[in-house]
């Protein structure tokens, strides 16, 4: 009897650390594990209940032969009472077992996934962590953008390159906790690192409107390109417009925003900096930004798209001069620039925008319209043009990935991927490019046509290929005069 009785306690004390430990580490363990671990305590359960049927007989027969034998009544007792210790000992391991078993099926349940982990999603090309309660979220993000570009045709040898880069390499993560969300980027590419989206933002109601307030560096609420990530539009480079349009402290800058949304437009405005890179040595230019889109009509088929954008920019004293010579070409290709001449001693700076576009079925298109202004101590006022018009044919029946939302560039949902044995999605687009900086005394002036081809092989990864046809007329710089000539670009992009 005493050496069962030593087995049951070691067995009870065994099952109780295993209940108390199970929960601890339900949230290291992957569903596959889960379940074995569920299995093991079913398997561990049904051998208690069949000690604990072999104790009870035991009693009994104890009990028994306690009344057949008056003069062992104290023996007797104390093993009853023994037993009865053991007994309770046992009945609560099997019931702490029990609770632990639930608590892992319930956790199951709400991870709402078979075969991955109870607390992991798949979403947007890659794992999504969440708590039991959905509080919690975390989401590890990336991209991959690799290009290759090849120039010919200039009269100028030096702008006739070709060659390969890595157009964007970012790692970062985002998530929420609540109404609360947050996100960070870092950027490997050209051998440098650079931190880009870095911000938390607050998700809630202003007058009964959905509002969001953002405090970090993130990209700024200027046209339709300069405010969305180019991972997401059907070009390989930016627009004109995006171009010309920005400020001097560039795409980004550390501030705060507000975005209000409605159904079929958003207003947003914005008060920043300059972005991460600043030293520290010198005070930030400010800039105060807003920008507004409306969809007057829209329905099952498509809608029409208006827009507008505005920003002042208060210029810092060490912004001793500005000279924006946007690339008319790939990225790859420093020579191949619209030049403008320098602007000395500039005081302040000012643009706006305007969009007009639409979406019908597999069709889109977009034109973009932008002046900028430049103030200056030492010259006169100058003006800076930039126009882009732009369309689009998915040829395999997908909806164009533009978000009403915020009237951006979005991810296009791939009907037929070819990671499931699909064709992807195709699609043919076209965009002409004007870059008018005349008003400059030595300001030239440029203009760009590209046709594309872009292949979605799923919702995350695709291959693009460019071709520009393009023409400048510099007056100042290394490449002087009227020139011609054209590029190719060939990119492989995958985001998560």
């Amino acid at each position: 009897m005493i050496p069962f009785r030593k087995t049951a306690l070691a067995a009870t004390i065994g099952g109780t650390l295993l209940a108390c430990t199970l929960p601890a580490h339900a949230a290291d363990v992957s569903n596959a594990e889960l379940l074995r671990l569920v299995r093991q305590q079913a398997a561990q359960i049904q051998q208690l209940e069949a000690r604990l049927a072999a104790v009870e007989a035991q009693a009994h027969g104890a009990a028994t032969a306690s009344a057949a034998a008056p003069a062992a009544d104290a023996p007797a007792t104390q093993a009853a009472s023994t037993q009865a210790q053991i007994d309770a000992a046992i009945a609560d391991t099997r019931q702490n077992q029990l609770d632990a078993l639930q608590a892992q099926v319930a956790q199951l349940a709400a991870g709402g996934v078979s075969g991955g982990g109870g607390n992991v999603r798949w979403t947007a090309g890659g794992p999504e962590f969440r708590s039991a309660d959905g509080f919690f979220s975390f989401h590890p993000r990336g991209r991959v953008l690799l290009d290759f570009s090849h120039t010919d045709g200039s009269a100028y040898d030096a702008r006739n390159i070709s060659g390969t880069e890595a157009r964007d390499l970012r790692l970062g993560a985002e998530g929420s906790m609540g109404a609360l969300d947050y996100k960070i980027d870092v950027d490997f590419s050209d051998q440098t690192t650079s931190v880009k989206d870095a911000w938390i933002a607050y998700d809630t109601r202003l007058l009964g409107i959905p509002a969001t307030f953002t405090l970090g560096n993130r990209l700024k609420d200027r046209s339709i390109d300069g405010s969305g990530t180019l991972s997401r539009q059907p070009f390989m480079e930016r627009n004109a417009v995006a171009s010309v349009g920005q400020g001097v402290n560039g795409y980004y800058g550390v501030g705060g925003f507000v975005k209000l949304y409605g159904d079929g437009w958003h207003l947003g405005a914005s008060i920043t900096g300059d972005d991460l890179d600043n030293t520290g040595t010198d005070s930030d230019s400010i800039m105060y930004a807003v920008r507004a889109h409306w969809n007057p009509l829209k329905g099952a088929q498509g809608f029409v798209h208006v827009g507008s954008w505005y920003w002042y920019e208060k210029l810092a004293d060490d912004v001793t001069s500005i000279n924006n010579t946007p690339r008319i070409g790939q990225d790859f290709n420093d020579n191949l620039r619209v030049s403008a001449s320098s602007i000395a001693s500039p005081t302040q700076d000012e643009a706006y925008g305007y969009e007009l576009g639409g979406v019908w079925r597999s069709f889109w298109t977009f034109g973009e319209y932008t002046k900028r202004t430049i103030d200056s101590a030492t010259t006169d006022v100058s003006e800076r043009v930039a126009t882009s018009v732009s369309a689009g044919w998915l040829l395999t029946g997908e909806k164009p990935g533009f978000s009403r939302r915020s009237g951006i560039w979005a991810g296009t949902k791939v009907l037929n991927p070819v990671t499931s044995g699909g064709w992807g999605a195709w699609e043919l687009a076209a965009r002409f490019d004007r870059y008018d900086f005349r008003d400059l005394p030595k300001g030239g002036n440029g203009r760009g046509s590209t046709i594309g081809i872009n292949w979605y092989l799923n919702d995350w990864s695709r291959l693009m290929f460019d071709y520009v046809d393009w023409s400048t007329d510099n007056r100042v710089g290394d490449y002087k005069g009227p020139d011609s000539g054209k590029s190719i670009g060939v990119r492989a992009q995958v985001v998560w």
